[in-house]
């Protein structure tokens, strides 16, 4: 060996590069989906992380899992993907398992248990990355098994990474901890995709989709479209969400009160297609929800709804240049007593029983909608008595201006161009 590359293998070291020693095969892994190699894993995750921190290399393989995981502080729990797989084959074969040639957990703990220890549980500066979650014994076309979270974030500045959430009953806990990163994640989860909840510092939702790769089977979608819950937002200070998307869930993103508070954030490019409720807004924080080239979808469930705000909410939300479209009853419900506003908005295909339903129903609250365009021959907007303010003004409409509203001096209509 020449003198340059021992050299540089000691410089290596000296700045903290990873030890062989880290691969999870060194302490007895099997990857042969067969063997439980559990206990290997928290061996080579303690090693690493009595080492001061490390990465653990999982390696090509598919590895079964009776237990949970515990990754330490600075450490970082690695499989080969470099991207999330696709899996459209699969599906279309009825062939409902991951594929052999990458990194692929198989996960069985604590079936028809939901309020079990997560299968990982990341803590302070760790990372899971490049693996395929998969539970094996979910029921492909029937009411789904609950299982316990697939993963859950701690500490401060944990990350996922590269992830496929293939077919889990719950997918990522984010929540208890501060500026969580969750970054190129795919999958089904089938119950509940990602829920955060009391954050106190910034975190970071980035380019993350749930699509029915897994199983489109009639029973179990259909079960799915009834219970599902793609993102899920409690307290959080100033949340960061880019580019994410659901299909066929009965909401696509929930924002609630919860004991630690309520949600404020900026949402750019988020989407929800075929989702029963695409936005429901139980409660957000005075400082708003910012959502901002938004795309929603809703056609199927009792009452096809893109946007709910409920009675309970107080806090203020706005949609800027979002579309609205799918065959559904009405655009927005708005009750509360707070403030919804929709700005360069476009709204497509509303009242499609030809009930004379307006686009957005406001019961209460205060509501502003500028700019926006209705591109249906069909009711706009209907205002309610407790209404206590409404700003409409600058909005073109297709056909003529259908709008109901009490005689309130807080109502100010102006400027709306119609044909």
């Amino acid at each position: 060996m020449t003198a340059w590359i021992v050299a540089f293998r000691l410089a290596a070291l000296a700045q903290g590069a990873v030890p062989e020693g880290f691969a999870v095969r060194n302490f007895g892994a099997a990857g042969d989906g067969k063997a439980d190699d559990t206990e290997a894993f928290q061996k080579a995750l303690d090693a690493a992380g009595k080492a001061g921190g490390g990465t653990v290399s999982a390696g090509r393989g598919t590895f079964f899992f009776a237990g949970h995981l515990n990754v330490p502080s600075g450490v970082a729990l690695e499989g080969v993907w470099k991207s999330v797989p696709a899996h459209n084959g699969i599906r279309d074969a009825g062939l409902p398992k991951p594929t052999d040639d990458g990194t692929t957990f198989l996960v069985t703990e604590n079936a028809g248990h939901e309020d079990g220890p997560p299968f990982i549980t990341l803590s302070h500066n760790s990372t899971l990355k490049g693996v395929v979650i998969y539970y094996p014994d979910q029921k492909v076309d029937d009411v789904p098994t609950p299982y316990p979270w697939a993963i859950a974030m701690r500490g401060k500045n944990p990350a996922v990474l590269q992830v496929e959430l293939l077919n889990a009953y719950n997918g990522i806990d984010a929540t208890q901890n501060e500026r969580h990163l969750i970054r190129d994640v795919q999958g089904q989860p089938l119950r509940r995709g990602i829920r955060v909840d009391a954050i106190y510092d910034i975190g970071r939702i980035e380019n993350v989709h749930f699509n029915p790769w897994w199983s489109l089977k009639p029973k179990l979608f259909q079960w799915q479209m009834e219970n599902g819950e793609a993102f899920i937002f409690g307290r959080s200070d100033w949340q960061y969400v880019f580019n994410t998307f659901c299909f066929g869930y009965n909401v696509g993103y929930r924002f609630m009160q919860t004991k630690a508070g309520v949600c404020n954030g900026n949402f750019l490019g988020i989407g929800a297609d075929d989702c029963y409720t695409a936005v429901v807004v139980d409660a957000a924080a005075p400082y708003g929800l910012l959502i901002s080239n938004g795309e929603f979808v809703s056609f199927h469930g009792p009452d096809p709804t893109m946007v709910a705000v409920s009675p309970t909410h107080r806090g203020a939300v706005r949609f800027v240049n979002c579309a609205f479209w799918g065959p559904c009853n009405q655009i927005a419900r708005i009750a509360g007593t707070g403030t919804v506003g929709f700005s360069d908005c476009t709204f497509v295909q509303w009242d499609r029983k030809k009930e004379g339903r307006h686009a957005l129903q406001v019961e209460s609250g205060t509501v502003v909608v500028r700019g926006c365009e209705f591109r249906e021959d069909k009711p706009q907007i209907e205002l309610g008595e407790k209404v206590r303010r409404a700003v409409i003004t600058d909005n073109i409409f297709t056909g003529k201006s259908r709008i109901k509203a009490p005689e309130k001096s807080q109502v100010k209509i102006a400027n709306n161009a119609e044909d």
